[in-house]
Parts: structure tokens; sequence; C-alpha cells
């Protein structure tokens, strides 16, 4: 006999909801059975297809169904995930994980032979759920007797309701035994672990960020005398399950955010949260997925703790500050991904991803970004229609990166091996036996039938027999799935590398390989500590010659080593230099950056006195159409002179020589204290009795009177006063030490000359 559930009181309330609107949404808190009971209490309509977010509670789930019902997997349920599918002609009631929704409807858009389709867990947000709903709901609006239920225990039922026609909502208590939450910031969970051990009775469930965290918890935990085992997305089945699975006494389950609501560990009794989970992110500049450490949000905290209250009082030990603030709900994963595969599904299905009816509209930065991938693979044209090859990606399942892999290598085993590894987000050691051509059971034995499966589907579509494969045809296989990872280092020997996207990153230690071009399959962001680098986890070396130019420029450079500018033809993969050849620079560019090197480094020597003279003229002007301009025909730097094309008003008013009473034209010097200076040879100003004025302030120039040798004797601002006063008293000390020179008595009536030596 079945166990009471909440959720039983609400079955008739479902169903009569989906009787008349055709939609409605559940939600249901942790341990109110929704997951169980619902889909088997809507078969009396027809069949029904329960998407879940995981495979390993696909196949839990259907498990438990059979056994409360008393079932056979694969005859009245089964399950149907990514190379795994228990179903058979007899099968009413499918659990599946949600790409293999999206794959049904783009083989039958309405969904026929299907009466009610579940999606089940909807809060976590993948972007399958996402296109899973969009694309259902649209066979829902053109079919009149599909019907649609969205479960979750926390989710915005406003807004989902609303998506779906503003269709009911049933909300369902959970069944909750009380909790002692504690917080405990700074401690770890292996000291957790041994702490709380002792006096549980049950499953002790611990959440741990991803796999690897989980594989170093359970190694310090080695030596405890209860079972330690991990749960994770990575494991095989078989190990999942066994995490799964009720024991005689007390056990430790190491899990990720797997075990919030997707699989039930059934005798937890303690939670231990570290409040931290991975969460993939794009990153746009470096065009990868990045998995990055954050903190949970306050939904997923409150479900890990449920966990502990399902079948007695429970322990939570929470190893954070009690006092921290959580985000309330989780971020749709359509708004953090890459976006490919989602919308080659769309293109393929016959939408826009631009105009389509999503519940969260994705970032259009990240379409955009999607599609040129897309274009680069061969799946699209430049129209965005789906090409042969796109609907040939479409058929696997996998990435359209990993499809073009496996496509472009043909029906190899070591394609196959190489794209499981990488499809099972295994670890660099499984993909280099993958890439080494051994067999990948050893390591992983889903693996291997997982690329037998690749490898015969392959062979299917191109008819290729099965063969090793070469080592040059897979890494030219690897390039065209991966053609926007290409890097190549920095130096010769170097682990630092450029990435093709522009961004720096680089080699993990134990990658050995002197390739100086090679394509990044693993590559996952690093801390700020780590100057924002990237780090490659995973590579494959290819050769220069297989790279095709993207696009080529002649680039133009400034050296300030010769003060000239050099240019170069440049071929560019995405951000990576290929090749230089030197050509002529272009004048105008040549210009232009010569105009720009002069205003970086500002005016010297000559050209500064031009600017002082503008200053003193009044007259403003754009300085860069100035240097601009003056830097017409130059082909260095000290080629541009401002004073070839001085503005008529700074002419007139702000002269640049001045002519004396000898015929000579005196050279003036504008001072920064706005004082204007000539300094001339005292014989040249004879006769000249007023001192000249400049400018719109009329200001006196400053006289500098030289000696015969160059060395000035007098200043003055007042030819008058020193004609009458200062003369004199020059005139008798410089007549006795230059005798040959003229010094008139009367200066007045003299005639200047530049001359230094009187005529015999």
């Amino acid at each position: 006999m079945r166990e009471p559930l909440p959720i039983d009181d609400y079955l008739t309330r479902i169903r009569s909801a989906l009787a008349a609107r055709r939609a409605v949404v559940v939600t249901a808190a942790p341990g109110a059975g929704k997951t169980t009971r619902v889909p088997p209490a809507l078969l009396d309509a027809g069949p029904v297809f329960v998407l879940q977010p995981r495979r390993v509670a696909a196949r839990a789930i259907a498990r438990r169904i059979a056994e409360e019902r008393g079932w056979t997997v694969g005859r009245e349920i089964g399950w149907h995930v990514r190379f795994d599918r228990r179903v058979t002609a007899d099968t009413r009631l499918t659990i599946a994980t949600e790409g293999i929704l999206t794959a049904r409807l783009q083989q039958d858009p309405l969904l026929s032979g299907v009466t009610t389709v579940v999606l089940d867990e909807f809060h976590e947000r993948s972007i399958h759920a996402d296109l899973g709903l969009a694309l259902a709901k649209q066979a829902w609006l053109a079919r009149e007797d599909l019907r649609l239920v969205v479960m979750s225990a926390t989710i915005d039922t406003a807004r989902v309701a609303a998506y779906l026609g503003g269709c009911p909502v049933v909300s369902v208590p959970g069944r909750q035994f009380p909790l002692d939450v504690q917080y405990r910031p700074g401690v770890s969970v292996e000291a957790a672990v041994r702490e709380l051990l002792p006096g549980t009775t049950g499953a002790m469930l611990c959440f741990l960020p991803g796999a690897r965290e989980i594989q170093r918890a359970a190694a310090a935990l080695s030596a405890l005398t209860v079972p330690v085992l991990p749960l994770h997305g990575g494991l095989p089945a078989d190990a999942q399950d066994a995490a799964l699975m009720p024991g005689p006494g007390p056990r430790v389950i190491l899990a990720t955010n797997l075990a919030e609501t997707t699989v039930t560990v059934p005798d937890v009794t303690v939670v231990i949260d570290t409040g931290q989970h991975k969460v993939a992110r794009y990153d746009a500049e470096r065009a990868i997925d990045t998995l990055r450490l954050e903190r949970v949000p306050r939904d997923s905290a409150d479900q890990r703790a449920g966990r502990a209250g399902r079948v007695q009082a429970g322990r939570v030990l929470r190893l954070w500050d009690g006092r921290d603030r959580l985000r309330p709900h989780r971020e749709p994963e359509i708004r953090r991904v890459d976006l490919a595969a989602p919308m080659l599904d769309v293109l393929g299905w016959g939408g826009d991803p631009r105009a389509f009816d999503w519940l969260d509209a994705p970032p259009g930065a990240a379409v955009d970004a999607a599609m040129v991938l897309l274009h680069r693979l061969g799946a699209i044209d430049g129209a965005g229609r789906v090409t042969a090859e796109g609907r040939a990606l479409r058929r696997l399942p996998l990435h359209p990166r990993l499809g073009r892999l496996l496509l472009s290598a043909g029906a190899t085993l070591r394609a196959a091996r190489l794209c499981a590894a990488i499809a099972d987000s295994a670890d660099a050691a499984v993909i280099d036996a993958a890439w080494d051509g051994r067999s990948l059971s050893p390591q992983q034995p889903h693996l291997e039938h997982i690329a037998q499966q690749l490898r015969q589907g392959v062979g299917r579509q191109t008819g290729a027999p099965v063969s090793e494969g070469d080592d040059t045809a897979l890494r030219r296989a690897v390039l065209a799935g991966y053609p926007d990872r290409v890097a190549r280092r920095r130096a010769a020997g170097s682990d630092r590398c450029v990435l093709a996207s522009g961004a720096g990153a680089r080699l993990a230690r134990h990658l050995a390989m002197g390739d100086e071009y090679f394509v990044a399959l693993d590559v996952t962001a690093l801390p700020a500590a780590a100057q924002g680098e990237a780090l490659i986890r995973s590579a494959i070396g290819i050769e220069r010659a297989w790279l095709t130019a993207t696009r080529t420029e002649t680039r133009h450079v400034f050296d300030a080593a010769t003060g000239t500018v050099r240019a170069a033809r440049v071929d560019w993969y995405d951000g990576l230099i290929l090749a230089e050849h030197p050509v002529a620079p272009d004048p105008a560019v040549a210009e232009a950056l010569l105009a720009d090197a002069w205003v970086a480094r500002g005016p010297a020597g000559h050209d500064a006195q031009v600017l002082r003279r503008l200053a003193f003229a009044g007259a403003a002007a754009d300085l860069g159409a100035w240097v601009r301009e003056a830097a017409r025909g130059a082909r260095t730097l000290e080629d541009i002179r401002l004073d070839r094309s001085v503005p008529a008003a700074v002419t007139r008013h702000a002269p640049a020589v001045l002519r004396v009473p000898s015929g000579r034209d005196i050279p003036l010097r504008y001072e920064a204290d706005g004082t204007v200076v000539a300094g001339v040879k005292l014989q040249e100003l004879f006769g000249l009795a007023e001192t000249p004025v400049l400018g719109p302030g009329r200001v006196p120039v400053t006289f500098e009177l030289l000696s015969p040798n160059g060395r000035p004797v007098q200043v003055t601002r007042d030819l008058r006063s020193f004609w009458t006063r200062g003369y004199p008293e020059v005139r008798k000390e410089l007549r006795a030490r230059y005798p040959k020179h003229p010094w008139p008595d009367d200066p007045w009536t003299a005639a200047p000359t530049h001359r230094t030596v009187r005529r015999r």
C-alpha cells in the first residue's frame, strides 16, 4: 500500500484545472510527493511525458513510481535520457530529461501521441527547461487536447501562469518535521561531519559545490567506519544509484545541488551545507563558458535544509554566517550560458530566436554570439537558415561543437570517445585517454558505451565504415568543432598564451605539449588574484597551415624611435596575428598618426613659440585641426611645423619677426609671461625713438640690446629713455672695448647698420 502524501488530497483539483484550462501550475513544498504522485494521476486522459532536469533523477523517479504502482520499468513506465532509453510501445508514462523533449518537438512539433506534458522542478530554470516550455506551449496552442503542467517547490507562480494564458495555480503544503538550523562559519565539511556523525541515525547529506570538492572531502573522510558516497552528475548511473539507496545504518552522502530537489536520498536526518554551488556563465570577452563558484540563493538553501526534515526531526548545519543575505531566487540559465544549442533548436523548429516567445528572453548579445558560432560551424548560412550540415548536427545528441567535430572526423572511435568524454564533463585525465585512443572503460565505463552509440549514429548518417581514424584528421576535426577556441603561445616554451578572442590564458602544468598553436577544449576562468587569465586544462595541438585568415587589414603604427610611421598587411585569425607583410604607408593614415603623436608629445622648440604667439594674439584655434593641417605631406614627426599654417590674425598681431631700422628681420621670442623679446645689436636701432608695440594689448617689445660679440648689455622696453639716459654710459664702455665699431654721439640721427666693423 502506498504511503499517504500531502499531494494526494490535491490530485482531483489538479485534474479539474486541466480539464477546464488545459494548463496548471503546481507549487508544492519539499516532501509533498508531487513528482511521484501527479504524473500517474494524469494517465486517465492519455500518455504523460515528464521532464526532469537531470538523468539520475529521471531514472530514480521512474523506479520509485514503478515500485509504488507495481509496474515494470520499460513497460508501463520508462525513462529516456541522453544515451539511455528504457521505453517500449507499451510505455504510457515517460520520465525524460529536458533535451529529449526538445529533440522530440523538433521531429514532431505537435507532440502527437502525448496527452500531458509535465515540467517538473522548473525552479532550476535550465536552458532546456525554458526551451522545452516554450516549444511545448506552441504545441499546446496548436492542439486543443494537449495539456501542460509546470511543477516546482519554489517558483514565481504568477509569471508562469500568465505565460500559460492565466492558467490556475494549485499550491500544496509539504510534510516537514521540525528542523534545528545552526550556523557555523569557517568550519570545514570534514570537521562538521566528524562532529555530527556520532548522533546520526540515518543519512548525512553534505552539499558541496562540485565534483572536485567532493573528491577532496571523500579522501579526507576515507578513514570513517561508515560509508562515504559521492553523488554528482559526472558519476556512472550505478554509482549515483548507490548513493540513493537507503542503508542499515548511518552513511555520509557528498552531493552537489543535484540532491536539492531532483533526487531524494530517502533517510536523511542531517544536512551540512557549504552554501556554495558552481554556476555556468558565458564569458563574452573570452567566448567561453566559465564555471564560477557562487553563493546559493535563499530558496536553494531552504530546499537543502528541507531534506533533513522529511522522515523525522532533523539537524541542519550551515557553514556560513547567519547574518549573510542571500538573493531570493535562482537566475535563469538562459541569461548566463552559451546559447548555440538552443538557438539551433529554435531555428530548426522554424522560429526566430530573437522574436521567439520565451518566458524570459535571452540577452541579445548572447543570441548574437550563438548565431556567429553556428555560422562558423556551418550549421546556418549567412541569412540564419539551417543548412544540411545543421540538420545533421541536430540529429546528434551533442552540443553543435561536438557534433561538428564528430561529423568532420567521420565514424571513428577516437572521435566518438573524445566527444563522449567532453560531453560528460569528464576530467582532463579522461579526455586525455580518449585523445590517446584508449578505451574509456577503465576510467568511466559508461563513456565507452556512449562513444559506441555516437559512432554508430554518425555511421548511419554518413555510411562511413568503423575506423580508429588518423591523428591528423582528428586534430582537424577538433579545429572544425572549436574554430573560436584557437590559442597561440606568447613565446616558445611559455605556458602563457593568447586565445582567439584576444584574451590571455595559461596552460595547466600537466599539459606537456610543444605546439605553438592549439585548440583549447577546456578553458576555465580563474580568480582575480591570477591576473584574470583563464586556465586551459585540456588542449589539442594543430598546425598553423590549417588556419585560414578570418580577416586581413593594413595596420599602421607610429615608431617613436624613428619618428616615422610603419605599415604592414596583417592576416588575422580572430584576435590572433597569423602573418605580417611590410607595405608602404597610406599617406593620409600616416599624416593622421603623426599628428596624433605630435599632440601626445606636445609642442617642442619652434612650435612652442608658435603657440605662445597664438595666445599673445588672443586668437582661438583648434589645436588638433591645426596640427592635422600642418601634418599634410609630413613623413616624420619633425616635418610637422605649426608655422606653416599660422592664421592671418596671429601673423598680424603676433608676427614671427620684427623689421628693425638696419633693414633686417629680427626673430621675436614670445615668453610664457606674455612679454615679447627681440635680441638685436644696438647699432641696428639707431634712429628708432619709439618702442614698437604688438598685439591687441599693444605690448611694447622688450629689446635685449647686444654688444658686437652678441652679448646683452642692456634690456629695455623704452628706447627713448635708453637713448637719452642709458646710451651715453653704454657708449663709453663699449667704445673702449670695440673701437672699430660705430659709436656716434647722436644715436637719433646716426645711420643704423648691422655691420660690425666700420668701413675704412
